[in-house]
């Protein structure tokens, strides 16, 4: 559900700013709904993580950011904890 989240609002774009940034915040409250930790992406290259959008964006494919998602997903688990 995050991860659809995350690439389905910002690909629609329904707001006139701020679309990537709320949909980062819907995919973590998605995650904390569910007891997970939130992403934060601090250890992701932002061109790395810009390509992943434009592939999803271009080609509807979710295979790059959904490798991203993961790692950080992983990270997260590691690094915060969720109480």
């Amino acid at each position: 559900k995050a991860l659809i989240a995350i690439l389905g609002l910002s690909y629609i774009q329904p707001f006139e700013d701020g679309n990537k940034r709320t949909s980062r915040l819907l995919a973590n409250a998605i995650l904390l709904a569910y007891d997970r930790a939130p992403l934060s992406y601090r250890s992701v290259d932002e061109n790395d993580y810009r390509e992943a959008v434009l592939v999803f964006y271009e080609l509807n494919s979710l295979m790059l950011f959904k490798k991203i998602f993961v790692s950080q997903c992983e990270f997260a688990a590691k690094n915060y904890a969720v109480k």
